[in-house]
């Protein structure tokens, strides 16, 4: 394996150290790439020049790639220029951010501005995004920044205000007075958090709702709308939740067509607000719905303009009644059912929400990963792979108060980092989950035999390629399994799991312990050994009566071309080193009779796992097979070291063969040997200095990266899997 891979490994065990003391809080929000706001902005008031990104440079490239790409019609004629260079009195904020501040402009991110308008509603909530303290008239030196959630963590983005212009007018969102500018930074921010402009056309509304507020959304489909879905509504917008709706299209061709009552179909919408008036003596079910665009708005019963609004209480309509082509109208609950294809609700975290009488759900986030022949096994359509999906533990303890039996609790799984990728082609992944009741068993990944005789408890409703798929269940108390995954397998890629629960709940992660139960070599006589051995040692040693490294590749070499149902690219040098490094009892780098003949048979019992798991006779073991022969053979090792043995081992189309096998298997004993070593009092960490470290381990580490055990050294102990991680680099 390269030492890229073990220099992943080391920053995810930093990324948990600083998650631990605090950082990635909305108030100790990471610094993006490394910017500290506080600091360019002082270098640039100091210095009297205004502030310049290199990092998202006012170019082409951070427009786009394709539609807004080089050479595009859609880019011809822009200019980047700041909003003191065409706006007479640019202002940040004026009297409060509002849901008029947020227009559309050519960039399809309606489901974005959708979640922004939201936004507006919360002011706690909004300043969570759009810090205090900013101006175009105070301290002002060309510089902003915004906080965004980004999958566990919250990121500072710093930008300039150079800003995507058109004859004279902005390219993209802009206030309805033209004059106000906080909505299109935030979205250049957060058009830069993603890579540009274009990664931002097409989306769901909830990926915004999530990404201002670390909370989880949940959809309706309004077809299947369930009874109670207006006091789920009125309970939501009590609760401070944001919400969306859209219509779905048909076809490529319905994509924001304008229905025969003014709504668009294939475009996001918030709900910003919820009513019950008495309209001819009944009372009526209200929504508040705002199109992003600033205009277009629906004209059927109690639109702006229709005579509804005549029968009602004077107060009540003086309070509701807006009569103006902003975007945003009135509509009835049962035509917004009608309507409308879909509702999305953010649900918010107890870290967003600042009244304590608000309910609050009960959160734990596990971040995990996908990995072609390691831990992306796919769903359950695929049996012999789907157990090696990584598996997460959760133990429902109290039954809710609304219930006597059941415990309600909602998954949410999301995908990370997918809109960067689009400019090398790539798209959301289709993803889901299952969930699993788990009976008397200890904390051990469950293998391919627990699937094959259990169906699952409950599901995802869909494998889909959203962002994050989310479901609400209702289950006994009890402890259940969730295994996270792509539809297919060998479908890589980073995830975030969420459960959200009513009453507290216990989750893990279940991974296997690292462990090594490998026999104890017997100390052999030569007059132990059998005689016919003897004489077929002293042929091959020679009349050194040794053997070393060249000898010892021809000899293995020699033997298992031999066995035509297994294959090999033959044994390389370094893996015959590492077999004499393991064996070699008298330190002369060379093995005798009785060290040789250890070895012999610690290969032919290599051998006879190999073809016991090499199910499909094919001569190489899968990777799947491959984890499942190594726990024969004694190893139990977590997810992310098999990822790394996999990296190291496997061959492109994701086989090992029987030498690279051996190799991982030697490698392997190695390791344990040496770390067994060093834990002289046995409680699984090894404390040395960083001299030691280089004494101790160079027979067994090539192509040390010692940058990356300078980060296991933090604490100056490091325990087994730390240490795994690295010899295995």
């Amino acid at each position: 394996m390269e030492p890229i891979c073990a220099t992943g490994v080391a920053a995810r065990l930093r990324s948990e150290w600083d998650r631990n003391e605090g950082l990635g809080q909305n108030n100790m929000a990471l610094k993006f790439l490394g910017q500290d706001f506080e600091t360019l902005r002082a270098r640039c008031l100091q210095s009297g020049c205004l502030f310049e990104d290199e990092t998202f440079p006012a170019q082409q490239t951070s427009l786009g790639f394709k539609e807004l790409g080089p050479g595009s019609a859609k880019t011809k004629g822009v200019r980047w220029m700041r909003p003191t260079e065409f706006c007479t009195d640019p202002h940040f904020i004026v009297d409060g951010a509002t849901r008029t501040d947020i227009c559309q402009g050519t960039l399809g991110d309606c489901w974005l501005l959708a979640a922004i308008a939201c936004l507006t509603l919360n002011e706690p909530l909004l300043h969570r995004v759009v810090p205090h303290g900013q101006s175009f008239h105070q301290q002002y030196a060309g510089i902003f920044h915004f906080q965004f959630w980004q999958f566990g963590d919250w990121v500072d983005v710093v930008i300039d205000d150079r800003l995507p212009v058109r004859d004279g007018k902005l390219l993209f969102v802009h206030s309805a007075e033209g004059a106000e500018f906080w909505s299109a930074l935030v979205e250049k921010a957060y058009a830069k958090l993603n890579g540009c402009y274009e990664a931002l056309s097409g989306g769901c509304t909830s990926e915004g709702f999530e990404d201002f507020t670390g909370g989880v959304t949940e959809m309706y489909e309004l077809k299947k709308a369930p009874p109670n879905l207006f006091s789920i509504i009125r309970r939501a917008v009590e609760r401070g939740s944001l919400m969306g709706c859209s219509i779905d299209i048909t076809s490529f061709f319905d994509m924001e067509a304008i229905t025969f009552k003014k709504l668009v179909k294939g475009h996001a919408y918030s709900i910003t607000g919820v009513e019950e008036v008495s309209y001819r003596g009944k009372l009526t079910k209200l929504l508040r719905i705002r199109n992003p665009w600033g205009e277009v708005e629906w004209t059927g019963p109690w639109s702006d303009e229709s005579r509804e609004w005549r029968e009602i209480d004077p107060s009540v309509r003086s309070r509701l009644h807006n009569c103006q082509e902003d975007g945003e109208f009135w509509m009835s609950f049962s035509d917004f059912i009608r309507e409308f294809s879909r509702l999305e609700i953010c649900n918010l975290t107890p870290d967003a929400l600042q009244s304590s009488e608000v309910k609050k759900w009960n959160t734990s986030l596990y971040p995990g990963e996908w990995r072609r022949g390691s831990t992306a096994g796919g769903c359950r359509n695929y049996p012999a792979t789907f157990w090696i999906n990584p598996q997460f533990k959760i133990v429902l303890k109290e039954p809710d108060t609304e219930s006597q039996e059941d415990c309600t609790f909602l998954v949410a799984l999301m995908q990370k980092n997918r809109r960067k990728l689009r400019r090398e082609g790539k798209d959301m992944e289709t993803i889901g989950f299952a969930v699993y009741e788990y009976l008397g068993r200890v904390g051990v990944h469950l293998k391919r035999d627990f699937f094959l005789t259990r169906t699952s408890s409950a599901r995802s409703e869909l494998f889909i390629n959203l962002r994050e798929v989310s479901s609400r269940f209702c289950l006994p108390a009890g402890e259940y399994i969730i295994v996270p995954s792509t539809f297919e397998p060998q479908k890589e890629g980073d995830f975030v799991l969420r459960v959200f629960s009513e009453k507290a709940a216990d989750s893990q992660e279940l991974d296997d312990v690292i462990s090594a139960d490998v026999p104890e070599e017997s100390v052999l006589q030569e007059s132990d050994i059998d005689e016919g051995f003897k004489a077929l040692f002293a042929k091959l040693a020679g009349p050194e009566m040794e053997i070393n490294v060249p000898k010892l590749q021809m000899i293995l070499n020699r033997v298992v071309g031999k066995h035509k149902d297994i294959k090999t690219d033959g044994f390389d040098k370094e893996a015959c080193r590492g077999m004499i490094n393991l064996m070699d009892t008298t330190g002369t780098g060379k093995l005798g009779l009785t060290d040789f003949h250890v070895l012999w048979e610690k290969i032919k019992r290599y051998l006879a796992v190999f073809r016991k798991f090499d199910l499909d006779k094919s001569g190489t073991m899968s990777s799947y097979e491959m984890r499942l022969a190594l726990e024969s053979a004694g190893f139990k090792l977590t997810n992310n070291l098999f990822q790394l043995i996999i990296l190291r081992y496997a061959k492109p189309d994701l086989n090992v063969d029987f030498d690279s096998f051996v190799s991982c298997l030697i490698r392997l004993e190695t390791m344990f040997k040496t770390f067994k070593t060093m834990d002289g009092d046995e409680n699984g960490l090894v404390s040395f200095s960083f001299t030691q470290v280089g004494l101790n381990c160079s027979l067994v580490i090539r192509n040390f990266n010692s940058k990356c055990f300078l980060v296991s050294l933090w604490s100056s102990n490091i325990c087994l899997q730390h240490l795994v991680f690295f010899l295995s680099s």
